[in-house]
């Protein structure tokens, strides 16, 4: 099931009705909204009774009564990356109601939590308060004047202070048999690949672990292509087609880690750039689709050659590159 076909989206059609300017309060500790008064509103106290009418284990949302924190947390994340690809296109409307689809995740877990006595909406809140006050003493303490990079320092010392004042509520020794924790602990396994890689460079850098410049990676990214090239002549040559396969996906792998490096060093984020190419590559896509769509012709129908022409007159927007596609026989070479 897609978020659309999610019966909780938060999503709506059709044009917004203007929303009362009530104030964002909490609900009462010891009461609920009745569904009758349950009304669009600016009021979080609202969505909560949303949401728990829709958890209403009798007269709730057969849908909702089903869920659970593992079902829900795909719809969590797809909603994240919703978030970001309203940002991407600087669509504020979509943006409002994306941020509000994933509002209601939050709500969601919290509200399951809530049902079976671990924690409410209110803890969530409390949680966060306490977390950034704390992590902002130049805001909210007497650390203030501090520079952008000791602002990062003392948020790393403070973060390491919470893990083990965590590990200590656990009862959780450092010295025990499973040993000390990893300096690169704590990052979430279900990050995108490209972004655990970076947290996990990140950390390392902070202790040296790390090369000096972006020319050295470059180095390092031309020998992880020799070495695909290796894998794929030796994949060519073995018996064993699962090992050799597995051999060239490790290379591969090797080569989009050290890729990921030198975005860190030259201040890119590599997911960003690798959605940047995606989406040149629809753009440059459909304009080979509408160009031939003009010559009455079909993908499936159309050469490379042809379709190769039609992609580079879409990197360089030449208008004669174009003429020159349309016109261009099988047997032509592309232009210079």
């Amino acid at each position: 099931m897609t978020q659309d076909e999610n019966p909780s989206s938060a999503a709506s059609a059709g044009p917004r009705a203007p929303a009362p300017s009530d104030s964002a309060t909490l609900p009462p500790a010891d009461g609920r909204i009745g569904k009758d008064a349950i009304e669009p509103s600016r009021d979080i106290a609202m969505l909560l009774a949303v949401m728990q009418a829709l958890r209403d284990p009798e007269d709730g949302c057969p849908w909702d009564q089903q869920q659970t924190f593992a079902s829900i947390a795909p719809y969590t994340i797809e909603e994240a990356h919703e978030v970001a690809d309203a940002i991407e296109r600087g669509d504020f409307e979509d943006l409002a109601d994306e941020l509000g689809d994933l509002l209601l995740q939050v709500v969601y877990h919290a509200q399951m939590a809530s049902e079976i006595g671990r924690f409410a909406f209110g803890d969530v809140v409390y949680a966060v308060t306490r977390k950034m006050i704390r992590r902002h003493p130049h805001v909210f303490g007497d650390d203030s004047g501090l520079s952008v990079d000791k602002v990062r320092r003392r948020w790393e010392d403070i973060k390491a202070e919470e893990r083990a004042e965590k590990a200590a509520r656990r009862g959780i020794d450092p010295d025990s048999a499973a040993g000390p924790q990893s300096l690169l602990s704590g990052i979430p396994r279900t990050l995108p690949a490209l972004s655990y890689a970076l947290k996990l460079q990140g950390k390392a850098a902070k202790v040296g672990f790390d090369w000096n410049d972006p020319s050295a990676v470059l180095d390092k990214i031309s020998e992880e292509a020799r070495e695909i090239v290796e894998a794929v002549e030796a994949r060519d040559r073995a018996p064993n087609e699962s090992a050799s396969r597995a051999a060239v996906e490790e290379e591969i792998g090797d080569l989009l880690f050290t890729a990921v490096n030198l975005a860190r060093h030259l201040s890119v984020d590599p997911e960003t750039a690798l959605r940047g190419a995606n989406a040149k590559f629809e753009r440059r896509f459909a304009h080979i689709e509408a160009e031939l769509r003009q010559q009455g012709k079909a993908l499936g129908d159309a050469s490379l050659l042809e379709m190769e022409a039609l992609w580079q007159a879409a990197k360089t927007d030449n208008p004669t590159l174009r003429k020159a596609a349309r016109t261009l026989d099988p047997i032509d070479k592309l232009p210079e």
